[in-house]
């Protein structure tokens, strides 16, 4: 899971550290949202700081001939820039004296701050992919400059959002992105397609999944009433991973032991037309 440098001089047994991994990874699943839309590049090594972030332009189909000789223009990167893969963290403390109690008594080993950092940890890797760094220069799905909007009408008045979502992948569709698509919308948002769409007798949310094939998902990470609907597929946008999710032990410090949960990933938005949000108009 980790580089083996992560792992050197730690104070547990084999089965305690298994333990604290495994935690770390199920709790990580558990609660990272983008990845389950989004495709993952690597893990590429914990030794690699940057990567290509490649942009595209330009959705001509492919050619059809019987013999190959019809001229189709090729998929080509328009901007190649590399960027610095950033790191993700957050510590957490094994008390000595827990541990040494677990071993006296033949308990397993109390990991729940070790999920705690997880969860941290995981949240500040879907704001990155929702929102990007400022500081740091990178986009996320909400704010990339060239992304398609829908303006957000009142999804209190039933069919509303339904109605939102149609006309956001009527855009990415007129853009060439025909999909698989997935939606990721706040909370509030995704309470109000839990009612039956018109007379049809069943949910909005219900109807919307034999569109929206993808996935349809929540996050309390995004601002405000908002949503992204996604035409998926690693051509389209996709999270590179330098360093998969990982704990790693800082060293003994006053006879206590720091840990840190850590992964080093950027996410990419090659097409950014091909993510619609939908938002409110700003105030003019």
């Amino acid at each position: 899971m980790g580089a083996p440098i992560l792992e050197a001089d730690h104070p547990l047994s084999a089965e305690e550290w298994e333990r604290l991994n495994s935690t770390v990874v199920r709790v990580a699943q558990r609660s990272l949202v983008a990845r389950r839309f989004v495709d993952l590049y690597g893990p590429l090594g914990a030794g690699v700081q940057t990567v290509p972030y490649d942009e595209y332009t330009g959705v001509s189909p492919g050619a059809l001939d019987l013999v190959g000789e019809q001229e189709t223009q090729p998929v080509f990167t328009d901007i190649r820039r590399f960027r610095t893969v950033p790191l993700l963290y957050k510590d957490f403390l094994l008390h000595w004296r827990d541990i040494e109690a677990a071993r006296t008594h033949k308990l397993p080993l109390d990991v729940s701050a070790a999920a705690g950092a997880a969860s941290f940890c995981a949240q500040k890797e879907d704001e990155l992919v929702f929102y990007g760094d400022t500081k740091l220069g990178f986009e996320g799905i909400f704010n990339t400059p060239g992304r398609l909007i829908s303006p957000l009408s009142d999804w209190a008045t039933p069919g509303n959002g339904f109605a939102n979502v149609i006309d956001a992948t009527e855009r990415l569709q007129r853009s060439g992105h025909l999909g698989p698509y997935a939606m990721v919308l706040a909370p509030r948002l995704f309470a109000s397609l839990h009612r039956v769409y018109e007379k049809t007798g069943v949910l909005e949310i219900e109807t919307l999944r034999q569109l929206i094939v993808g996935g349809i998902f929540q996050s309390s990470l995004l601002r405000g009433d908002v949503a992204a609907v996604v035409s998926t597929g690693p051509e389209n946008l996709d999270i590179a991973v330098a360093l998969d999710m990982s704990v790693a032990y800082l060293g003994p410090q006053r006879m206590n032991h720091p840990f840190r949960v850590l992964e080093a990933a950027l996410p990419r938005i090659k097409h950014p037309d091909s993510i619609c949000t939908i938002e409110r108009a700003p105030a003019a």
